[in-house]
């Protein structure tokens, strides 16, 4: 099964379960709103391509760690956008969660597809890999540095630019290649090297965007940052600056991929990937 259809399918099946019988019809419909259609579906891709690299022992612990994570990316995703927060009302091209159900049930269909994570990942990784993977995605998601420490950067009143992109972004990126290397049976550790210079790269890649580009081009909001005083790259280091930064990362991506069966391909991926994070309007621009 392609890498794309093992994704969709483990996070329909979970999705399926939390819009069954007993579960209140418009928390089941915030549910799928919020998971599909889904975006390019980045971390989990990333999560897959690891742990194929490196044999993919157990498909369905890989499966099972690559849903958990874009479950939890589009968790955040729902309350990042709540009012208290960004106050967004489109993401993916569509109305999101609390402008389409209201806030109360945004906030917890945010709770509930964190929930859900953690039970797909016991449900479908084997005893052996469960608790390093449980620690793994945890860590990405929790506190210090995770996307929750990410988000609550936001409410001090001095924000560090490393370090806030290094959670709010970065931290789930590290996830991901480490949970695919744990699902596949190695040691994640020399993993987080590329976990955090992809993830730094989206970060930079995602601020260009953010200046650079419309709303309808995103199908989010634009100009966030700077209407809510929040560090970005492009007005950091000026846009030929950021340019330069998300080319450097992205040949440190490339460099880190650590010896595995499967490096070469997955070099590729990499490049693939990371060749689709410049945005458009860069070429007007030199470095």
């Amino acid at each position: 099964m392609q890498t794309g259809a093992r994704i969709e399918e483990t996070l329909e099946r979970t999705i399926a379960r939390a819009m069954g019988a007993g579960a209140p019809p418009l928390l089941a419909s915030a549910l799928h709103h919020a998971v599909f259609p889904g975006g390019h579906r980045i971390r989990p891709r990333l999560c897959l391509a690891v742990a194929q690299a490196c044999g993919d022992s157990h498909p369905p612990a890989s499966a099972a760690a690559a849903a958990a994570i874009e479950l939890l990316h589009c968790a955040s995703l729902v309350h990042d956008d709540l009012p208290c927060f960004d106050d967004a009302g489109m993401r993916r091209g569509k109305p999101s969660v609390h402008a389409q159900f209201g806030t109360p049930l945004a906030v917890l269909a945010g709770d509930a597809l964190i929930v859900l994570a953690f039970e797909t990942l016991a449900r479908e990784a084997s005893p052996d890999r469960l608790p390093l993977l449980v620690s793994i995605v945890a860590a990405a998601v929790g506190a210090p540095s995770g996307i929750v420490a990410g988000q609550a950067w936001e409410c001090e009143a001095a924000v560090p630019l490393v370090d806030y992109q290094r959670a709010k972004t970065g931290a789930l990126f590290v996830g991901s290649t480490m949970a695919g290397a744990a699902s596949a049976g190695l040691e994640p550790e020399p993993w987080r090297k590329l976990g955090e210079a992809i993830g730094e790269a989206y970060q930079v890649a995602d601020d260009l965007r953010d200046v650079l580009c419309d709303a309808e081009e995103l199908g989010k909001p634009i100009g966030q940052d700077a209407a809510r005083y929040r560090p970005n790259a492009a007005a950091q280091l000026g846009i030929g600056g950021a340019k330069a930064r998300l080319e450097q990362l992205v040949r440190v991506a490339a460099d880190s991929i650590p010896d595995c069966p499967g490096r070469s391909d997955l070099g590729k991926v990499i490049e693939a990937q990371t060749a689709q994070l410049f945005p458009k309007q860069l070429q007007r621009f030199a470095a």
